[in-house]
């Protein structure tokens, strides 16, 4: 039945913090893991923000016994007088009132990175209750809220503090009618957001505690993203000493900028407005790598390391082997992009280009053994480039009928549309011919892979592009790679990794995880990328037959049954060792398989965990495995 009525009646108004909790994916993103984490960094926040302005040193964040968590801080505390326009206390005005806070011009705040000025009152909307004290005036202020942001009384004074002390003290319980995926608090992801803003706040002590396990870190980086750049290169080998930083203000926009260049043939730029990871990038990460290109060309020209008759150096070759962190506070900043994480603002590009721009230049007339050693790295770089040109060539698919000179290998689906289509890269011939057989071939592609393929962590893109299996996968995919990537191009929308679960299929999963972090990263971050999941047992009980993927599975599902019921449990075979049928049934029908996506929630650490486990470098692999090596289970004997 159609509703024909469309009136006045039909327009529903929702009032104060009821608009966050009918919608609160408007506001924190989603109700799971990342929007429950995310009510923290709310609050937190807010203390930054009171660094930034120059008037707190330490902050704690404490995960409490009962899924609650406390943030305090050191600052100079939320306003407590009555505020003019809504006629209560400031404090229960931020709280409850969106758009309420000191961060749209009132003078509270240069720089802000809690922008929109929701933070306090989403997070208290989205609580099953909140308590705030402030200390302020010789004074404890005190207020609760509950159900949902309603306040249980105004805001009173507790008890007396010294005169010295200053701060503010929020606690908060997650609602669980709003969050019911997920209610448990994710230590070592607060610890990775904690330490991000620790270096990016020099001198800021953050200290982590969890009474639930007694577990507590302090992090505190007077040399900032000095530190940063140290740490993320811990497991590489640098190529010079130094690392280069670069501090200047221009127009009320203070950048800092620090790198350091290492053997290795990737490029980790990370950029930050406002301690906002801009992943997306903008106009301050545009600004320093055009100043980057500029600058090493300059130089080289000038000092004659590159000869008149030679090509310029590209952005990707003086890029390869840097890490570099670009941190930019900007009192207006304008995102834009699909997740809000791409910096907007026009002046910001030439402002980061000449601030850069002039440092850069500055250290390698200061320093000219490193801007040899640097400008060197480039020049092979570029040679690799060229010669990557050349075998690129071999992986541009021109038609359909490329398709079929793909050596025998892949084997395409029927249908076009790559929202509908998918390709599973299946480990051995033997398991090609199965899964080729028992695909539905309107819309799975099968690509079978005859042995590993190259480990690119440990090679550049040249040598990557020799290797016969990789050019194939590039060819399919229909992207491109490098500065020819385009993933509007991408032919599938599901990439499935198929392998075995034992040692060997592990390690080829690995390999192409690192293929695609490395050269397709974007496929990765925009969840293209899954992991078959054939399962390890075959339960089967009069006409019913139930597969399940583990040990813990099976004890489930047997403790449903009946104590009279007689079940045989069969341990399923390899990929390899299954009929078209079975294969089919287990792992490819889209009604019955179960695939894992693979994300990338913190790029900075995948990067460090594919530096550690596939690098050259041996010693922070082996003591991976001397840490870990007690978790280990399954291994194959």
């Amino acid at each position: 039945m159609k509703n024909e009525n469309y009136d006045v009646e039909s327009i529903q108004v929702l009032e104060g913090l009821e608009a966050v909790r009918k919608r609160p994916g408007m506001y924190i993103g989603s109700t799971g893991e990342r929007g429950l984490h995310h009510l923290v960094w709310e609050i937190v926040d807010n203390s930054v923000d009171e660094a930034l302005a120059g008037f707190c040193d330490d902050i704690e964040i404490i995960i409490n016994t009962d899924e609650s968590v406390t943030v305090k801080d050191d600052g100079r505390g939320i306003p407590t007088g009555i505020h003019p326009k809504t006629g209560i206390s400031t404090v229960e005005t931020i709280f409850t009132v969106l758009h309420a806070g000191g961060k749209f011009g009132g003078g509270g705040y240069k720089v802000s990175g809690g922008l929109h000025g929701v933070g306090a009152s989403v997070v208290n909307a989205l609580s099953e209750w909140l308590e705030v004290k402030i200390y302020q005036n010789e004074n404890v202020y005190y207020q609760r809220y509950e159900n949902g942001g309603h306040s249980v009384a105004p805001l009173e004074v507790i008890e007396k503090c010294d005169k010295n002390r200053t701060g503010t003290v929020v606690t908060f319980k997650p609602d669980p009618d709003i969050f019911k995926e997920i209610i448990i608090f994710d230590y070592d992801v607060l610890k990775t957001r904690a330490r991000e803003l620790a270096f990016l706040n020099k001198g800021l002590r953050i200290k982590l505690i969890d009474l639930r396990s007694d577990k507590s870190e302090e992090f505190l980086y007077n040399g900032g993203i000095i530190e940063y750049v140290k740490m993320l290169n811990e497991n590489k080998k640098p190529i010079h000493d130094t690392i280069v930083y670069i501090e200047n203000t221009e127009n009320d926009i203070e950048m800092e900028i620090a790198f350091q260049y290492n053997e290795g043939y990737s490029s980790n730029v990370y950029s930050f407005t406002n301690n906002i990871n801009t992943f997306e990038g903008g106009t301050h990460e545009d600004g320093v790598k055009m100043a980057l290109s500029r600058v090493i060309n300059n130089y080289a020209r000038k000092s004659n390391i590159l000869k008149e008759k030679d090509e310029a150096l590209s952005i990707d070759d003086v890029r390869e082997g840097i890490t570099m962190i670009i941190s930019c506070k900007h009192p207006d900043p304008q995102f834009e992009g699909q997740t809000k994480t791409k910096l907007g603002n026009v002046e910001v590009k030439k402002i980061a280009s000449n601030i850069f721009g002039n440092g850069l230049e500055k250290f390698l007339l200061e320093n000219p053994n490193e801007a040899k050693i640097i400008i060197e790295k480039a020049l092979l770089a570029s040679r690799a480039r060229m010669a990557a040109k050349k075998a690129r060539e071999l992986t541009r698919r021109k038609s359909d009928l490329d398709v079929v000179n793909f050596g025998g290998k892949l084997v395409d689906c029927k249908e076009k549309d790559p929202s509908v289509c998918e390709i599973f890269l299946v480990e051995g011939d033997s398991a090609g011919g199965s899964a080729i057989k028992g695909r539905n071939s309107m819309t799975q592609a099968i690509l079978p892979l005859r042995g590993k393929i190259l480990n690119v962590e440990k090679a550049r893109i040249d040598k990557a592009l020799t290797n016969e299996e990789i050019r194939t996968i590039i060819t399919a995919f229909g992207t491109g790679i490098g500065n020819e990537f385009d993933i509007s191009k991408l032919r599938y929308n599901k990439i499935i990794i198929m392998t075995d679960a034992d040692v060997d299929g592990s390690h080829i999963r690995v390999l192409l995880l690192t293929l695609f972090y490395r050269f397709f990263r974007p496929i990765v971050e925009q969840g293209h990328v899954y992991a078959a999941q054939p399962p390890l047992y075959c339960i089967k009980h009069g006409k019913t037959i139930k597969y399940v993927l583990n040990d813990d599975e099976r004890n489930q599902y047997l403790a449903t049954l009946s104590p009279n019921t007689k079940y045989d449990i069969m341990r399923m075979k390899g990929l390899g060792e299954m009929d078209p049928e079975e294969l089919n049934e287990t792992t490819m029908d889209i009604d019955k398989r179960i695939l894992r996506k693979i994300t990338v929630d913190d790029v900075i650490s995948a990067d460090a965990s594919f530096t550690k486990l596939m690098g050259e470098e041996v010693e922070p692999r082996r003591r991976f495995i001397e840490e870990n090596a007690i978790y280990a289970q399954n291994l194959d004997i």
